[in-house]
């Protein structure tokens, strides 16, 4: 167990292109932050390295909190483990059948290979009805025979899942027991693996997902059990290199929906952290945004490959029931709404068969990097672009991989690649790579503002990650918005996610009946079921919470439709029949239009989160102690190119500037962890957290 002395509580996000740390140090109430290349064989190894980096002695660590992309490019890659499928016989093809949804939806041909093969997917006798009733008692010896027929095939996970087992989970959990007599460590072979493999990775259904509709269970279900063994590993792994430091601190890891779990509840349900290190910068968001006054709030995370957006609407961030990582592997599990578009610094500029640039979605990542990195590419990044244009200082990339970035490089790649193609100035095309991305950034934010119902003039842009700091003027002016509000330390702010995530566990029960049926005295018993499952869950870890808070849902529809619409709820007292109908109509009028009349409404699922609030960090320890007036942080100026034409820019150390000196744009305020580009016609403020209030200039 952790010293109740130890000082200090790290944030660590893991993505492809940095790792991003961020250390809170509890006595003093300072922080510190770091960002590395990451490591991307072995996240561990960076996390370590960059930790030793500021501490010499890790029992100084009172927790860990790690926003993983393990799982997510596990799932991208293919890179899972060999794992089988034990089902209900004749629903071995579900992960195929999916939705009858295609690859390309006007394409004549397309294919989907879903992560379990065909020959690993074993039916066995057994029907459950969706009364929870049992039809046919479950084939005990094909159950046995499945399991080994697996391992004998090489499989390292196993999934259950049987047919309505949302109903009654019994045989699901009755075959669990009877694979466990002999699925043991030493069906693996390999020494290493077998030393950090403490779990049996054995998915059931039922335990994942206990919820009506068969594909999304059961596509949830096998993506926990194909990612199990890897996450396990590294997880293990982890606590292992940081053991073998001097450390014995508590590890948590993020959540797809922004709240942490425990390491072993993370190695026990992989997939809950598919979206792990976006959400992260999005709880982050919340909080920075809500500190200086802004309860709405878009962010935007520009990182080396992607560019994510996500909107907060008064003070609450949009959770979505399911996503889709990549075309058929279809996650149900409770998760911040977050749209990407292949949009980082690493996407590639490009010319298309109709003469037309294009951005991504290929992107050339941190390994070999954008062609000023010097390691092989020789393909025009949007990196590339910023620095030919002036708005990157050569000489101080960020991430400490390099020690000058090859500005001719660019220039040269940007020339051959963009400029003569299209018959333009190499800085005309270097533009244009700036102009096409922010366009697609724009639109990425119009999606998720506008199509909603939101006014973007009532929103502050929030950018964040190595980038987007970059391009904030440009989404004020084509997008419409409010202000941009730049963090203190924008290319950390995940990792400040971290460190303030609450601990949070989701569970559901499909109800799926009448809501006139419904008894509501057996609602109350429901939802105290969730609690229990819930609360046992946040327990496991090895921090203590006096009180625990509640966030209940509901998912209904009208009968004879087939999409559910999610009710927000405002606690237990809304647990009945009157109260939940109106509660319905008012969610379906936000969501859908005007409620319909003299249809039955059904309530299908019932849905809790329970949450256990850790401390959050006061934003004013962020803000300039000694800050100096902007004539003292100048320290020199630079031509930019902007508009078709040169500019003169001044440079400013953008951590030296003191609360409420101003910026007139065009500027560049540079820091280690990000660059930051007031735009001309704009200007630039420093709040009382250290945040940078970017606005149009009276």
């Amino acid at each position: 167990m952790t010293s109740a002395n130890a000082r200090f509580v790290i944030g660590i996000d893991v993505g492809g292109t940095f790792t991003d740390l961020f250390f809170l140090d509890r006595t003093t109430g300072t922080v510190t932050t770091g960002k590395l290349p990451s490591t991307v064989a072995d996240q561990s190894i960076g996390l370590v390295d960059g930790i030793n980096r500021e501490l010499d002695d890790f029992s100084d660590i009172a927790t860990i909190v790690h926003g993983t992309t393990v799982g997510t490019n596990a799932l991208l890659e293919r890179k899972g483990t060999r794992t089988g499928l034990i089902t209900t016989a004749g629903f071995e093809d579900v992960l195929e059948m999916r939705r009858r949804d295609r690859p390309h939806t006007w394409g004549l041909r397309g294919g989907y290979e879903p992560v379990i093969p065909r020959d690993l997917r074993i039916g066995v006798g057994g029907r459950v009805l969706a009364n929870g009733s049992v039809e046919t008692p479950l084939d005990e010896a094909a159950v046995s025979d499945a399991a080994r027929r697996l391992l004998d095939a090489g499989c390292e996970g196993l999934c259950i899942s049987f047919i309505n087992s949302y109903a009654n989970p019994e045989q699901e959990r009755r075959a669990a027991e009877l694979v466990r007599e002999f699925w043991p460590n030493d069906h693996i072979t390999v020494e290493l693996v077998r030393e950090f493999w403490p779990n049996d990775h054995i998915t059931v259904a039922a335990d994942i997902l206990p919820e009506i509709r068969e594909f999304e269970r059961l596509s949830t279900a096998t993506l926990n059990a194909y990612l199990q063994p890897r996450m396990a590993h590294y997880l293990n792994q982890l606590a292992a290199r940081t053991h073998d430091r001097g450390g014995d601190s508590d590890i948590l890891i993020v959540q797809s929906n922004g709240g942490v779990m425990s390491i072993d509840a993370a190695s026990a349900q992989p997939v809950r952290t598919a979206l792990s290190g976006p959400a992260a910068g999005v709880i982050a968001a919340s909080h920075i945004g809500q500190s200086a006054g802004f309860e709405n709030v878009i962010t935007c995370d520009m990182g080396g490959t992607s560019f994510d957006v996500s909107v907060i609407a008064d003070g609450k961030t949009a959770l979505a029931a399911q996503t889709s990582i990549d075309f058929g592997m279809v996650v149900r599990t409770p998760m911040i709404e977050i749209t990407t578009i292949g949009a980082g610094g690493g996407s590639i500029a490009w010319i298309d068969g109709a003469g037309l640039l294009q951005i991504g979605p290929q992107s050339a990542g941190s390994d070999p990097g954008p062609v000023c990195y010097g390691l092989g590419n020789d393909q025009p990044t949007v990196t590339d672009a910023n620095l030919l244009l002036g708005r990157i200082n050569a000489d101080r990339p960020i991430g400490g991989k390099l020690d000058r970035l090859d500005v001719e490089a660019a220039r040269a790649a940007i020339k051959t690649v963009i400029a003569e193609p299209l018959g333009i100035d190499v800085m005309d095309a270097a533009e244009a790579v700036i102009q096409v991305a922010n366009a697609r950034m724009a639109g990425a934010i119009r999606i998720v503002s506008i199509e909603r119902g939101h006014d973007p003039a009532k929103f502050a842009a929030m950018p964040f990650g190595g980038g987007g700091a970059l391009h904030i003027g440009a989404l004020i002016r084509e997008v419409g918005l409010n202000t941009g509000l730049v963090p203190r330390y924008p290319g950390v702010t995940s990792a400040l996610g971290c460190v303030i995530a609450d601990m949070r566990h989701d569970t559901v029960r499909t109800v799926n009946m009448p809501l006139a049926s419904v008894d509501e005295a057996q609602l109350g018993s429901w939802i105290d079921d969730l609690y229990a499952a819930s609360s046992a869950r946040i327990a496991s870890g090895s921090e203590t919470f006096d009180n625990l808070e509640e966030a209940i849902e509901a998912d209904m529809l009208y009968a004879g439709q087939t999409h559910t619409v999610q009710v927000r709820l405002g606690g237990r007292a809304d647990l009945t029949r009157t109260r939940l109908a109106a509660a319905f109509a008012g969610a379906y009028r936000t969501q859908i239009g005007a409620p319909l009349e003299g249809i039955p409404v059904r309530l299908v699922n019932l849905r809790l989160a329970v949450i256990a609030r850790r401390d959050k960090l006061d934003l004013s320890v962020m803000a300039p102690v000694d800050g100096c007036s902007t004539a003292a942080a100048r320290t020199g100026t630079r031509q930019i190119y902007a508009d078709a034409q040169w500019q003169t820019a001044g440079i400013y150390d953008r951590l030296a500037l003191g609360v409420g000196e101003r910026v007139t744009g065009p500027a560049l305020l540079e820091q280690a962890d990000t660059t930051i580009f007031v735009d001309p016609g704009l200007v630039g403020e420093v709040d009382a957290f250290g945040n940078l209030r970017i606005e149009r200039a009276d």
